[in-house]
């Protein structure tokens, strides 16, 4: 349909956000009219930060991109959410083959929930394959260097975070 708006969905934990989710956003954003940032929370994971925590970084670190971002928390079936969104699109960041197989699975299953919602991959840039936020949580808790993973200000929240819970374990 003519006129019609595009909309795509980028779901994440974004715990935190790290400069691979930038990449995925920028470019993700060029496909389609409004991309939504569906912050959540896995339940296989500790989050460093709380829902709204992150949504506010997230919120923070896509204001200065030239594109129609909304970041929208949720706790359901991602397919449930798309549509509630008016997606017609779910965009997923790949960076190695062991997140393809699982990817792959996902995709599979949301093309049975809803068949009219498509799963886009796009492969982070090379260079920042290897990041993940759990990793950038690691390095940050054993005290290494998280600059080349992470903006400035997400640094600075993460490094604080990490300081906040230390001097509260005494």
């Amino acid at each position: 349909m003519a006129g019609q708006v595009r909309i795509g969905v980028y779901p994440g934990t974004f715990d935190p956000i790290t400069l691979g989710h930038m990449d995925i956003i920028r470019r993700g954003a060029k496909l389609v009219d409004k991309l939504v940032i569906g912050v959540t929370t896995n339940p296989s994971k500790s989050p460093l930060f709380t829902v709204e925590e992150r949504l506010a970084m997230v919120q923070r670190e896509c204001e200065g991109l030239d594109a129609d971002i909304e970041v929208v928390a949720f706790g359901s079936l991602l397919m449930h959410f798309a549509e509630q969104q008016g997606a017609g699109i779910i965009l997923r960041g790949l960076r190695a083959v062991a997140d393809f197989e699982y990817e792959y699975q996902m995709a599979g299953m949301n093309q049975y929930l809803n068949d009219r919602i498509e799963t886009v991959f796009l492969m982070a840039d090379v260079s920042l394959q290897p990041i993940a936020s759990r990793l950038v949580k690691e390095i940050a808790m054993f005290d290494g260097d998280i600059a080349k993973f992470v903006t400035p200000t997400v640094r600075v929240d993460v490094l604080e975070r990490i300081a906040e819970q230390r001097q509260a374990a005494g």
